[in-house]
Formats: structure tokens, sequence, C-alpha cells
């Protein structure tokens, strides 16, 4: 039995950042190629599978096709397959150890990804991981105890350059079988006086002219869970995704709205290089890519 022919990575590439786009001109400068090249590798990849995967519309507006719909999701998965074999084989190699510090529920989310991709790549460094609160992780980078950290906005220590990883809106979680968040006065469950996000909780509380009380206080954010699952208070989270026994309550239940918050990522003034490039870059590219998957950020580990 003859094999099928291969696909060519670049045919892909161009596809999906047409879709991704919603332009051919956007996704010709995207790949440094002219718009008719790009046009000329979809009809291409279309010809070789025998099927229309791309529709253009008035005003240049780009659509996908069913079968576009279908490949759109696969050739993501072919291409990051492809650049991580690819970067694996033809990165400098890099050998040390980097110092990483994280919020510790950054750390369940976010983290096994983005170090398991990271350790098949760059298999000669070592990362030591640091969970603590934000606000003590940008103290201890200004120290030079780190050389990277993820935190929360808020809690970067003042004119410290930082890159944006995830942005997104606060959301009320309370437990999925009980209901705490009707309760009068409101209990909450909040991380400690520092936490960026228990200033915004109550702020909007205030300003909506909810009671509450906060009924318990941890030191982590991840600490707080406990009594929301166990239906004694409800608390706040950065994403949608949540343990088992929460869940984020829907807008217009009582609750007020509550502000954006952001993911940054700092490197430290002295960090160890070229060791914390390496790993800085592959942070950064991680959270693009899976931001552009999802449509919100890193999928659920």
């Amino acid at each position: 039995m003859s094999l099928p022919p291969g696909l060519d990575p670049d045919l892909l590439r161009a596809f999906a950042f047409i879709a991704e786009e919603g332009s051919f001109t956007r996704a010709a400068e995207r790949v440094g190629r002219t718009q008719s090249a790009v046009s000329m590798q979809v009809q291409r990849l279309e010809a070789l599978l025998g099927q229309k995967l791309l529709l253009r519309g008035k005003g240049g507006a780009v659509t996908l096709t069913p079968h576009g719909h279908y490949l759109l999701e696969r050739a993501r998965d072919f291409l990051a397959v492809n650049d991580e074999i690819w970067a694996a084989f033809r990165a400098p190699h890099v050998q040390g150890t980097v110092r990483l510090g994280t919020p510790d529920d950054y750390a369940l989310r976010y983290l096994p990804q983005v170090l398991k991709r990271f350790a098949d790549s760059h298999p000669a460094v070592d990362v030591e991981v640091l969970c603590a609160p934000s606000n003590e992780l940008g103290e201890r980078l200004r120290a030079g105890e780190l050389d990277l950290t993820l935190c929360t906005e808020g809690n970067e220590p003042k004119a410290w350059k930082a890159a944006e990883l995830w942005r997104g809106p606060l959301r009320w979680v309370t437990s999925s079988r009980h209901a705490p968040h009707r309760l009068d006065p409101l209990p909450v469950a909040l991380a400690r006086m520092q936490c960026s996000w228990r200033q915004a909780a109550l702020g909007s509380l205030e300003r909506a002219g909810i009671r509450y009380r906060v009924a318990y206080t941890s030191a982590t954010l991840a600490g707080t869970h406990a009594p929301v699952v166990a239906g004694l208070a409800v608390t706040v989270s950065a994403i949608d995704w949540v343990p088992e026994g929460l869940r984020v309550v829907p807008h217009g239940e009582r609750l007020p709205e509550l502000p954006e918050t952001a993911i940054l990522l700092l490197k430290g003034r002295e960090a160890r290089q070229p060791v914390t490039d390496v790993l800085e870059t592959h942070i950064i590219e991680t959270f693009r890519a899976e931001t552009r998957r999802t449509g919100n950020g890193l999928a659920a580990a």
C-alpha cells in the first residue's frame, strides 16, 4: 500500500496565519512573503488535499470552509510538534540553572505544560521553581534571588520592565454544591492584605454596597479554595478553569463585576545568562501560542 504524500509545514503555516489574521495581507507580513506568494501556497495546499479551505468575501474578508475549520486545529498541533522538534535539534546548546518564581495557583495552572516543553527542547537546563505570593516574588527578584518570575499585575517592583503573558477579567468563584454567594453578609475567602486580587474584590463589593465579611484569609490564593469547596465562602480567580468542587459565578448573580488582571513575567536585572533568556523566550512564546489556539490562554493542565 502506498504512503500518503507529506504535508509541507510552510503551506500549513501560511494557511494557519491567514485563518488567525482573517487576512492574506497580514498573514504575508507574518511569514515575510508577498501576498501573491501566500495565495499560491494556499492554492497548493487546497490542490494537495482536494478541498476548498478558505473563502474570500467582500472587502477581502476571509472565512473558513467546514474543511478549513477541520484542518486549522490539526494544523496548529502539527506545527507545534514540528517547531518543537526543530528547536530541540537546531537551538544552541544551553546548560545551567535558572531560578523561576511563580504564585502557587499559576504553578498548578500553567507550569506543567511550560516546563515539560522546555525540558524536551533544553534537557541540559535545570529549572528551580519557588512558589510564593506575587508580592514576595517581586521582592525576591529585586533582591537577586530569582532570575525570572511570574506575578500578578500590581505586584511588580516599581518601574520594572515586564512582559504581559495573559490578560482577562477576575471572576467570582463559589462552591459547585452550595450557594455561599447568596448569603448576606457575603462571606469571602481571600489572600493576605498585600494581594491585589483581595483589594479588587473588596473594592468592588464596597462600591456596589454589598455587605461582606472576610471569613477566611490565606497566605496563598490556592489556600482560599478549601472553605469555598465546603460552601463557607466565595473567592476570586483570574481564570475560568477552577478545581473540582468550584464553579464560576455567572454574571448577574448579585455579585458585582470585577476588574481585569494580568499575568506578568519579570526578569532579574542580574539574571543568569544565557539560560534565563532561553527560558524567558520559551515562556512568552508558549503563552502566545496557546492564547492563539484557545483564545483564552493556556488550556487546563
